[in-house]
């Protein structure tokens, strides 16, 4: 967890060029278990930006030392938050997506934040 969470910082830092912090993590899909000894690969990309906020799509993979081919064992959205040093909110530059994967994967990203829009409505008696 702590290496989804470094991998999305990087991305997220690295495309607003400031400071960001972790606002949401979820969908979190752990296919398979990463045994001991096994290489781990993280993978960190945007998927969607608003003012502000960046959708982080992470992927987590592992191979045996003796396989060539590494397998998908974890995946989730992570949004971040540019902040400055006051810790208010800053803008962030546009993400465009251009291959049909990235337009794919930016209509994932709004259809889950429609999703947690509903579950956050359903959440608010009990919270």
């Amino acid at each position: 967890m702590k290496w989804i969470d470094q991998a999305g910082y990087a991305c997220a830092t690295t495309w607003s060029g400031n400071y960001s912090v972790t606002v949401y993590v979820g969908g979190i899909r752990f296919y398979d278990p990463i045994k001991i000894g096994e290489i781990v690969k993280v993978e960190a990309q945007v998927i969607f930006t608003g003012s502000s906020s960046m959708h982080i799509s992470i992927n987590v993979f592992s191979r045996n030392l003796k396989q060539p081919i590494f397998d998908k064992k974890t995946h989730c959205i992570i949004v971040f938050v540019a902040v400055d040093e006051n810790g208010k909110k800053l803008p962030v530059p546009k993400w465009i997506p251009e291959s049909n994967e990235e337009k794919q994967q930016e209509m994932y990203a709004k259809r889950l934040m429609e999703l947690r829009t509903q579950i956050e409505d359903e959440m608010k008696p009990f919270l």
